[in-house]
């Protein structure tokens, strides 16, 4: 099961992909549609999935102990 919605999600991305590239090269209306969506859920994954950024400017670096 989880097999199968794992190649869905591929064949997804892959044929989102694939709009974006025809797209790029002045394909029919509708790539230009799928493309835009395929660009907004790629980029809404990237902030999703990015670590989060708490005390990473706090002002001391984990890497030097402490010693600063």
């Amino acid at each position: 099961m989880i097999l199968t919605v794992l190649i869905a999600v591929l064949l997804l991305v892959l044929a989102g992909y694939a709009c974006v590239f025809w797209a790029a090269r002045g394909g029919p209306r509708w790539t230009h549609a799928v493309a835009k969506a395929t660009v907004a859920a790629g980029r809404a994954a990237s902030v999703l999935l990015r670590p989060g950024r708490s005390g990473t400017r706090s002002g001391s670096n984990p890497d030097d102990g402490g010693s600063s």
